[in-house]
């Protein structure tokens, strides 16, 4: 993952007024490549800073999000993967919230497209996905890029008291109401 890295600190430093737009195209294959976005969006604030490092992180991110909600539904065993792994990490009747989605994508080994298929359940327009996404999307970015470079000096125990504060917040800001069909709730064995 180092070389992987090397190379793109050396396509920025030679494109020049190229370089955005290749940090950009890097959050849109870096699923491909198996790269975590936290690692990317740190990428973004040593690169260009936190603020500009922010803007082409949300660009991509957003990209990203875009290109999951065309492509999930010409992909039906992605689909059902997804489907799968939603309903044994947060329950079959449990949706969450964006602000649990946006805690959610702070933490980094949590997959990045299983929290888009949440959004996109919850969600069913185009619209409402896109803002949505934007604004679990911004923390996220804002947050790896402008601390990102303090977090590798972190203690285990300030690592462990960070998981834990989310963890809370995720179990603060869960959906309070569990709705389950008729047919589901009287289903025969």
């Amino acid at each position: 993952m180092n070389e992987q890295l090397s190379l793109l600190f050396v396509i920025v430093e030679t494109a020049g007024i190229l370089a955005p737009i290749a940090f950009i195209f890097f959050h849109i294959i870096r699923q491909v490549l198996f790269i975590p976005v936290p690692l990317v969006c740190v990428t973004g604030g040593v690169l260009f800073g936190s603020f500009f490092g922010s803007l082409f992180s949300i660009i991509g991110l957003m990209i990203s999000s875009s290109l999951f909600y065309f492509m999930i539904s010409k992909m039906p065993r992605t689909h059902e993967k997804l489907s799968l792994l939603k309903k044994r990490w947060f329950g079959e009747y449990r949706n969450l919230t964006v602000g649990q989605v946006a805690v959610l994508r702070l933490i980094p080994f949590i997959h990045y497209h299983l929290l888009n298929f949440c959004l996109m359940e919850r969600n069913k327009s185009f619209s409402d996905y896109v803002k949505n996404s934007w604004v679990s999307n911004l923390p996220l970015a804002v947050f790896y890029t402008v601390f990102g470079e303090f977090i590798s000096g972190f203690t285990p125990s300030m690592i462990l008291l960070i998981l834990l504060s989310l963890a809370f917040l995720v179990f603060i800001l869960r959906e309070k109401v569990t709705v389950i069909k008729w047919k589901e709730f009287f289903k025969t064995a």
